[in-house]
């Protein structure tokens, strides 16, 4: 009876072993992901951009017309000629595909689906990646102010300044 014993200690060991280093790296990337994004927040990381900016954004997209198949049929290109509208002027089939097909639980989160994030990490982004509406908006604003990839840091800030200074509406009304 003590070899049997002993043999089940030797094979639960690595497996303990195994499971308490699996957690403590889940664990350490996770509170440093939550310390990137608050720092961020913050502003810790680098400058963001003043509120003002945020409300007037100088983009320069072209709008692109795709065929169903896939292919460019046009890019028009309006400099300083868009006209914003409010989020009631949005026909409801718009906001509804936007949320259905970019970010389902859009309504439920604050800025950052830690469903769709651990389903990415999960899945290695095969099924899905976890990007929300406002982390978009954010991503093309910080591109616009700062230049494309730069500063890709201030994503994370400007996305929860985004959330705190506008209502849902307001954010889906200024996606580009």
């Amino acid at each position: 009876m003590n070899k049997k014993s002993t043999k089940k200690e030797n094979v639960k060991k690595p497996y303990v072993t195994f499971v308490k280093v699996f957690w403590g790296v889940f664990l350490f990337g996770l509170i440093t992901l939550i310390g990137i994004f608050g720092l961020s927040a913050l502003g810790l990381l680098g400058p963001m951009p003043p509120l003002e900016q945020l409300e007037n954004p100088k983009t320069n997209l072209a709008t692109q017309i795709i065929s169903s198949d896939g292919m460019v049929l046009g890019k028009f290109y309006f400099n300083d000629n868009r006209t914003p509208i409010s989020f009631e002027e949005l026909p409801k089939n718009i906001v509804d595909a936007l949320i259905a097909t970019e970010d389902e639980r859009y309504f439920d989160h604050s800025g950052i689906d830690w469903r769709g994030f651990l389903r990415a990490v999960f899945y290695l982004g095969k099924k899905g990646g976890a990007s929300t509406i406002t982390q978009q908006l954010a991503r093309q604003l910080s591109d616009g102010f700062f230049g494309n990839q730069s500063y890709k840091k201030l994503k994370n800030g400007l996305q929860g300044q985004l959330e705190r200074s506008y209502t849902k509406k307001e954010i889906i009304a200024h996606v580009p």
